[in-house]
């Protein structure tokens, strides 16, 4: 299935359940692959709104915000999702987080 037809998939399956996060976020992810980087930054930045526990969404919202040279953004995604992580016990995604602040610090 090409990047066209999950896009398609996802939004039909959003009308149903429109504030489903994990098909939020994917249709992000999709919108990412697909350069449409806007898009992608909205659908994450509402799942955090709708849903802080989401966990998955600091690191590829804050991967976004570096690849647009908005690193100082970046940063305070990474921390929040850390915070968030911690609170919530979420060992790996808070070391994936931990990891991309480390990464962003040194360059």
């Amino acid at each position: 299935m090409n990047n066209i037809a999950r896009v398609e998939k996802l939004k039909l399956m959003l009308q149903d359940h429109p504030t489903d996060s994990f098909l939020l976020f994917a249709l992000g992810l999709e919108m990412v692959k697909a350069g449409e980087s806007n898009e992608a930054e909205s659908l994450f930045k509402n799942i955090i709104n709708k849903d802080p526990n989401y966990c998955g969404v600091y690191y590829h919202l804050g991967k976004l915000l570096e690849k647009n040279g908005r690193a100082d953004e970046a940063l305070q995604i990474y921390d929040l999702g850390m915070l968030i992580c911690k609170k919530l016990n979420e060992q790996h995604n808070y070391n994936e987080l931990r990891s991309a602040l480390d990464n962003l610090m040194d360059n």
